[in-house]
């Protein structure tokens, strides 16, 4: 009797155990029974919120991890040396981004001391490197917008690391406090048996979580207001990238309205707190995603752009090619420059020089007649003889004489002159008769 009972104890036991057994082993739709339930919300199908924004979350990293290199590589092409300047803190800026996207998992996978401890402390200081750099960008371009000259490249970024600094100690003070309250009040109440005991960073009500951030909040203020006046400088160029700033940081403030009010007070009134961590992973990715297509590609798209100075400077002094081109250009000009000779025989000199009536002579066909004036042939000097002889009349087969379009051909040069020789005065050589040619003896 006494075996009976104790082998109905033994089977009880077994049949108590073997659910809760069952069920603590139990790993929802997509995970491996083996992984650790710490990360079950990554491969839940059952629950598909989180395998979403792994997605997104894993898309964004890449996409800002490519930026990043394009960014830093374009550094030598960059012409513009205020927009040089300002390249330090846009890499700052997209470190940021990249770090609001891995936050991302710390968000999705369920809480432990190591993944609230980043939320409280990463999620501050992230977007205080986000909005510090946009605060540093828009106190460059105020300056840039009214002077086209803003400050050193070291001191936009000073600013940058400045501002975010104060979040840093903020953020480690108010971890520090809250751990350190918790052990406290821990030991209070069981008589000093809680010593040496950390006190979780789980336990943190959500509108203290908001009231820690409100530093974050000015900065985005700041830079928000501060786009405003960039818009009314006098130099038009600059006004692209305020409008950049002004379009991320309208889009982060309705990010930024929603998601406060849904983790202070929606989530509350739905009786929905597991809703709690979708929320701020949803506000990570959403706000990260805007920093990169509002800013950060407008910005990465403009940087290798040159500055108007720069370009009318181009247009004035263009760089000589060496191409098929410019020699055909060369070759053109140089053949207009020996055709524009032709008029170079109405100066006295060029009569006076024997020139070969062959040389030069193109290849092409003439298309009009040469007739020299009566002042050209008063230069030319003395001549006898009847005009006829001197100016013969146009024939179909006459040459060029020397680079000019003239109808003199060489026999008649040659008999004009013989004829001027014989008829010249004895008694005096050196002297010169004028006659004028259209006087007939």
């Amino acid at each position: 009797m006494a075996i009976h009972r104790s082998l109905l104890t033994c089977l009880g036991l077994l049949l108590f155990l073997f659910p809760g057994a069952q069920a603590q082993n139990h790993a929802p739709p997509g995970c491996n029974p083996d992984l650790n339930p710490l990360y079950y919300n990554l491969c839940d199908r059952s629950g598909a919120w989180g395998i979403i924004l792994e997605a997104v979350a894993g898309a964004g990293v890449v996409t800002t991890f490519v930026l990043t290199i394009i960014l830093v590589a374009s550094l030598p092409f960059v012409q513009d040396t205020k927009k040089r300047s300002l390249l330090g803190t846009q890499v700052f800026f997209l470190l940021g981004t990249l770090g609001l996207f891995c936050l991302v998992f710390a968000c999705v996978v369920k809480r432990d001391f190591s993944t609230c401890a980043s939320r409280r402390f990463l999620f501050g200081v992230l977007f205080a490197i986000c909005f510090s750099c946009l605060v540093a960008h828009v106190f460059a371009l105020n300056f840039l917008a009214r002077k086209n000259h803003g400050p050193r490249g070291w001191v936009i970024f000073a600013v940058a690391v400045l501002l975010t600094l104060v979040e840093v100690i903020i953020n480690t003070e108010w971890l520090l406090i809250t751990l350190v309250r918790g052990v406290g009040e821990d030991s209070a109440v069981g008589n000093g048996s809680g010593r040496g005991a950390v006190a979780s960073p789980c336990d943190i009500a959500n509108m203290d979580f908001v009231m820690a951030l409100i530093y974050v909040m000015l900065l985005l203020l700041a830079a928000f207001t501060g786009a405003w006046p960039a818009l009314c400088g006098r130099f038009k160029r600059w006004r692209k990238h305020g409008v950049f700033v002004l379009l991320t940081t309208a889009t982060s403030i309705a990010i930024w309205a929603v998601w406060i009010v849904m983790y202070t007070y929606g989530n509350r009134q739905h009786n929905r707190p597991t809703w709690d961590d979708p929320t701020l992973a949803i506000a990570l990715a959403a706000n990260a995603w805007a920093f990169v297509l509002f800013y950060v590609i407008p910005e990465v798209s403009q940087v290798t752009k040159a500055s108007p100075e720069q370009s009318y400077q181009g247009d004035l002094y263009p760089t000589r090619g060496v191409g098929y081109e410019t020699i055909l250009k060369e070759q053109k000009g140089q053949s207009m420059f020996v055709e524009n000779k032709a008029f170079s025989m109405d100066e006295p000199a060029s009569a006076k020089r024997p020139v070969s009536p062959y040389s030069g002579y193109n290849g092409q066909l003439l298309t009009s007649v040469y007739q020299p004036t009566e002042m050209t042939l008063m230069h030319k000097g003395p001549s006898e003889g009847a005009y006829d002889i001197i100016l013969p009349r146009a024939t179909a087969n006459s040459q060029v004489v020397g680079s000019a379009n003239s109808t003199l051909r060489a026999e008649d040069m040659y008999a004009a002159q013989s004829h001027q020789t014989a008829t010249a005065p004895t008694d005096d050589k050196n002297s010169q008769v004028f006659r004028n040619p259209y006087v007939w003896d």
